[in-house]
């Protein structure tokens, strides 16, 4: 895996019309972790895929009939099973922070990198997740400069008291361990 043209090689691409441009594309120096399932706490389904591209069916799930109209997305998904999925280009700004704010700067979509992890807030997640994280991270810091491994975040961080994610479930020092191994 590595990334050409702001996309990583050798994992699955499902382009999302989700995202804008950068004010300055070269300003990526946020990793923002978050975590996801649809339905809530049901994994390896499509639905994921079907939200990022604003193709949720409101009549599929009653969760559904309350988001299906969201226009969101996020720069990479980590499956359960460790599969990745790439929906925004690195150099674009995807739509997964909302509001937020990180070390007194607004709008982190704006120089950030959304992760996506399969899962709640309350389950733990796999080891083929926090490896392929690892792997990614470990990739996105040597691709991009103006990242670094203390510029790394949950999503509840960036919006406290709206998000929870990843919760309580995600093992930071797990992470750190092995972006240090």
């Amino acid at each position: 895996m590595k990334v050409d043209c702001h996309w990583l090689t050798d994992i699955t691409q499902i382009p999302s019309p989700n995202f804008n441009e950068r004010n300055d594309p070269t300003d990526i120096s946020l990793l923002v972790i978050h975590c996801i399932s649809l339905p809530p706490s049901e994994f390896g389904t499509p639905y994921i895929d079907h939200l990022f591209c604003n193709q949720l069916d409101p009549e599929k799930h009653p969760y559904f009939r309350d988001i299906y109209q969201l226009t969101v997305s996020s720069h990479l998904l980590i499956r359960r099973t460790g599969e990745i999925v790439q929906y925004v280009p690195f150099d674009k700004c995807a739509w997964h922070a909302g509001k937020s704010e990180y070390e007194g700067r607004e709008r982190c979509n704006d120089f950030s990198i959304g992760i996506e992890l399969e899962g709640t807030e309350l389950i733990e997640y796999t080891e083929a997740q926090y490896l392929q994280l690892a792997a990614v991270i470990r990739l996105l810091l040597a691709t991009y400069p103006q990242l670094s491994a203390d510029r790394i975040t949950g999503h509840s961080d960036i919006a406290p008291g709206r998000k929870t994610d990843p919760g309580a479930s995600f093992n930071w020092q797990k992470l750190f361990s092995l972006l240090n191994a």
